[in-house]
C-alpha cells in the first residue's frame, strides 16, 4: 500500500465530518447521541468481543465528539467518553485494579499529523525548565499490535497475576488463561540481584494470521462458523471460562511497556534504566518476547520515516498491525511532558487507513468466468476502503457464503487489503432485520439460463453450457490480457461490444477483425482500429507459453505454461503428448496433465487451434530446453529460486526456465524454503525485505549465473554490483 499524501484528508476525519454534515441536530443533542454510541461500541469491541462497526467508524464518532466539544467548552464532561479508555471490566471475571492507570493513547490518522505531533512534543520540551530545553528527542518505534492489551504482575520473580486493561483504572482478572500462552513464563529469567520485588510488564495478545487461519479451518472441519479476524478470535480466546479452551489456541505476545516496578532493577542497576528502550531490554533480558521490529530513532523525520515503511510492509508481518506507536524515549522527559486526563503528552499512535469498513450488502449476485466458473459477489453501498471506493466484493464459493451466513441487507464487513480484491469478513448480526433468509445458490446460469452444475469433491459451481456469452467474453478478454497475448486496446468491455455485433465468436476471430470493419462500428476511428490491428498483428509472436495462458486450460496458468513451454518445442508437441509424460513435468502433476489431455482431445478446441494456425500465430516455444540442451547438468534439484526485478542477459521468463531446465523451480512468492532470491535492477522491495528478514541469500547477476552453473550460491550485494 502506498503512502497517502499529508495533504490529504484523514478518511476518519472525513467520515467524522460526514457524521457531523448529515445529522443536522442541536450540539447538545449530537453530543449526547454521540456519548450514548460510543459507549454501546466501546462495550461491543472491549467487553464482548463483538464489535458492529469498523474501527474507523468508531474513530470517526470519537473524533467527532471531541470536536463537538472543543467548539462548544460547555458540552464537557468529566465523564465523557472522550476522556476515556477502553470500557469496563465484564462481570465474567473478578475485578483487578491497577497499581498504575494503564492509558489509552491518543491517534493521528495521517503523517502530516504524526509529524505535527513529533514538533508540538520538541516545543513543549523547548520551552520546558530544565535540561529538557534544546535536547534532540529520540523515538522509540514499534508497529501497533491489533490484539488485546494485558498487564502481568511479577512478584520476586514469579508471575501472580494477569489482567487486562479494563477501563484503565479497573481490569479483568484473566491469570489462569494467561499461564497456557507458552511465550510468557511462569518466572523470570533475571539474575537474582537484578528481579525487582515487583514487576509489572505490559503487552499486547495476538493471534497470529496463520494460527488465524488454521484455527478457522479446524472450525470448518468442525462445522462451525469461522471467526471473522484475528483479534477478536484472540480477545475471545483470553475470555473464555475455561482455561483449556484458551490453552488450545496458540496466543502469542509481545511486551511493550513497563509499569509497577519496585525494587531489584529498580534499585542501584536499575538506576541505568533511564530510557524506555533500556527497560523494553530488560524485560526481553526477563525472558519475554519484545518485538524485533522495535527501533529507536533520532528526531521525528526519521519516526516518520518508520511510520512510512510499515504502512508499506504491513503484511509482511505474520500478526495484524494497524499503525505504529511512536514514544519518547527518555524517561525523564516523558515526565516532563506529562500527560492528560487519558492519555501521555509522550507517545501517540499513528494508525494506518483503514483495510475494514461497515457497509450495506445490497444483493448477492453471481459472475459467470472463463471456464463457467460461477462465483458469488456482493454488491455494496459504496464505501471507501484502503483508500478506494468499493461497491463490489467476492463471497469466493457457494460454501463461503453459507460459513459466514451473509444475506442481503446485511450489514457486513468489508476487507482491502492492499491490492487485493475487496472480501466481504461477516455480517454484523446485532443488526441483521428480522425478516432475513439465509441466501441460496441460484440453479441456473445468470448469462445463459443454463443449468449450474457443482462437481463432486468440489467447492466451486459452474455453468456447463460451453456457448455462455458470459464465458466467451471472459475467455476473449483473458486471451487478450497481459499475462497471455497481451493486446492492448482489447478489454473487457471492448471484448464484449465485438461479441454483441458478431465479429468475435473464439479467440482465433481475434485475427480476422480489419481496421476497415472495426472503423465502421460505434466508438472506434481510423486510429484507433489501425492501431487495434497492429496490436493484434504484433501478438502473434508471443510464442507457446504466452498461448497457453490464453487459451484458458483449466489450471494452466503461467508457472505451468512455462513449464510446459520449457519441455516441447511447440504446441503440436504438447498436444501429441500423453498424460503420463505430462504429468512427470515438476510442477505438472496428474490433474494438470489430465486437465491439459481433455483440452486437446476436444474437437471444437482442435478447430480453434487450426483457425489460430492458419491466422500466423506461433506455436513454436521460445524456452525449449529439453531436447536442445540435454547434456544440462540439474544443478538446482528441486531447489526454489526466487527472480525479481531486471536481468541484463535473461528475460523473467528465460530466467525461470533457466532455473526450471536445471531441476529447479521459480515460484513468485518467498517462503522459509525459498533457496536464494536473484535481485535485478528496480526489484519488489517487499520481496528483498522478506527474504533479508529470512535470512535467505540474495544473488546480483553473476551469482545467478554461477548458481545455475554450479549449484553453489555464493552471497553478493546486487545494489553494490550494478
Amino acid at each position: 500500500m502506498t503512502a497517502r499524501p499529508d495533504d490529504e484528508a484523514p478518511l476518519v476525519e472525513g467520515l467524522a465530518s460526514e457524521h457531523a454534515a448529515t445529522s443536522g441536530r442541536d450540539p447538545a443533542a449530537r453530543a449526547a447521541e454521540l456519548r450514548e454510541l460510543i459507549r454501546y461500541h466501546s462495550d461491543r469491541y472491549h467487553r464482548d468481543d463483538a464489535p458492529e462497526i469498523a474501527d474507523a467508524e468508531y474513530d470517526a464518532l470519537v473524533v467527532e465528539l471531541q470536536r463537538l466539544e472543543r467548539d462548544h467548552p460547555e458540552l464537557a464532561t468529566p465523564d465523557s467518553p472522550s476522556q476515556g479508555i477502553g470500557a469496563a471490566p465484564s462481570v465474567q471475571f473478578a475485578p483487578v485494579r491497577h497499581a498504575v492507570r494503564m492509558m489509552s493513547l491518543d491517534n493521528v490518522f495521517s503523517l502530516g499529523e504524526f509529524r505535527s505531533w513529533g514538533e508540538r512534543v520538541e516545543r513543549l520540551l523547548a520551552a520546558a525548565p530544565g535540561e529538557s530545553a534544546g535536547v534532540v528527542v529520540r523515538y522509540a518505534c514499534e508497529p501497533k499490535i491489533d490484539g488485546l492489551a494485558v498487564s502481568l504482575r511479577y512478584e520476586r520473580g514469579r508471575l501472580v497475576r494477569a489482567a487486562t486493561r479494563g477501563d484503565g483504572t479497573t481490569g479483568e482478572d484473566v491469570t489462569a488463561n494467561v499461564r497456557t500462552i507458552s511465550l510468557i513464563p511462569e518466572r523470570l529469567a533475571l539474575d537474582p540481584g537484578d528481579v525487582p520485588e515487583i514487576f509489572e510488564i505490559r503487552g499486547e495478545v495476538y493471534l497470529p494470521i496463520s494460527a488465524f487461519e488454521e484455527l478457522n479451518q479446524r472450525q470448518r472441519e468442525a462445522g462451525l462458523r469461522p471467526f471473522a479476524n484475528p483479534r477478536n478470535s484472540a480477545a475471545g480466546s483470553l475470555r473464555q471460562k475455561d482455561p483449556s479452551i484458551t490453552a488450545a489456541r496458540p496466543l502469542a505476545f509481545w511486551a511493550y511497556q513497563v509499569g509497577e516496578v519496585d525494587g531489584g532493577a529498580a534499585g542501584p542497576r536499575g538506576a541505568l534504566l533511564v530510557t524506555h528502550t533500556a527497560s523494553l531490554e530488560l524485560v526481553r533480558r526477563a525472558g519475554l518476547p519484545v518485538n524485533p521490529e522495535a527501533r529507536t530513532v533520532d528526531g521525528i523525520e526519521t519516526a516518520y520515516g518508520f511510520c512510512r515503511r510499515w504502512q508499506e510492509h504491513r503484511h509482511d508481518l505474520d500478526y495484524e498491525i494497524d499503525g505504529v506507536v511512536a514514544k519518547v524515549d527518555d524517561l525523564a522527559l516523558q515526565g516532563a511532558l506529562g500527560a492528560t486526563a487519558h492519555a501521555p503528552r509522550w507517545a501517540i499512535a499513528y494508525k494506518f487507513p483503514p483495510e475494514e469498513r461497515t457497509t450495506l450488502l445490497e444483493e448477492i449476485l453471481v459472475s459467470i468466468g472463463r471456464t463457467g466458473r460461477a462465483t458469488p459477489y456482493a454488491k455494496l453501498t459504496p464505501v471507501v476502503v484502503a483508500g478506494s471506493t468499493v461497491e463490489y466484493a467476492t463471497l469466493h464459493n457457494e460454501d463461503q457464503v453459507r460459513e459466514k451466513d451473509v444475506r442481503p441487507l446485511d450489514t457486513v464487513v468489508v476487507r482491502k487489503a492492499g491490492d487485493v480484491i475487496p472480501e466481504v469478513i461477516a455480517a454484523v448480526l446485532a443488526r441483521r432485520p428480522a425478516s432475513s433468509v439465509p441466501w441460496r445458490f441460484p440453479a441456473r446460469c445468470p448469462s445463459c439460463d443454463g443449468p449450474l452444475v457443482r462437481l463432486a469433491g468440489e467447492a466451486d459451481t459452474y455453468c456447463v453450457n460451453l456457448e455462455c456469452a458470459a464465458q466467451r467474453v471472459q475467455r476473449l478478454a483473458h486471451f487478450s490480457s497481459r499475462q497471455a497475448m497481451d493486446i492492448e486496446g482489447l478489454g473487457e468491455q471492448r471484448v464484449a461490444e465485438l461479441v454483441g455485433v458478431g465479429m468475435l465468436a473464439d479467440v482465433a476471430d481475434i485475427y480476422a477483425l480489419s481496421a476497415e470493419r472495426l472503423a465502421r462500428l460505434e466508438g472506434f476511428g481510423a486510429i484507433s482500429a489501425g492501431n487495434l490491428v497492429a496490436a493484434i498483428a504484433a501478438s502473434r509472436t508471443r510464442g507457446m507459453s504466452r498461448l497457453l495462458v490464453g487459451l484458458s486450460i483449466r489450471h494452466v496458468g503461467p508457472a505451468v505454461a512455462e513449464a510446459l513451454a520449457v519441455r516441447f518445442a511447440d504446441l503440436d508437441a504438447l498436444a501429441a503428448a500423453d498424460e503420463t509424460q505430462l504429468g512427470a513435468i515438476d510442477g505438472v502433476g496428474p490433474v494438470i496433465a489430465q486437465s491439459v489431455g481433455v483440452f486437446f482431445a476436444a474437437e471444437r478446441n482442435r478447430a480453434v487451434i487450426e483457425k489460430l494456425r492458419a491466422a500466423g500465430v506461433s506455436f513454436a516455444s521460445t524456452r525449449f530446453l529439453a531436447s536442445s540442451v540435454p547434456e544440462l547438468v540439474q544443478t538446482l534439484g528441486g531447489r526454489s529460486v526466487v527472480v525479481t526485478g531486471t536481468l541484463a542477459g535473461f528475460s523473467r521468463e528465460e530466467a525461470e526456465a533457466a532455473i526450471a531446465a536445471r531441476g529447479g523451480k521459480s515460484p513468485g512468492s518467498i517462503s522459509a524454503r525459498t533457496a536464494a532470491v536473484v535481485v535485478g535492477a528496480e526489484p519488489g522491495a517487499t520481496k528483498t525485505a522478506r527474504a533479508e528478514a529470512l535470512g535467505i541469500p540474495l544473488l546480483d547477476e553473476a551469482g545467478f549465473v554461477h548458481l545455475l552453473e554450479t549449484g553453489e550460491i555464493v552471497r553478493r550485494d546486487a545494489r553494490f554490483r550494478r
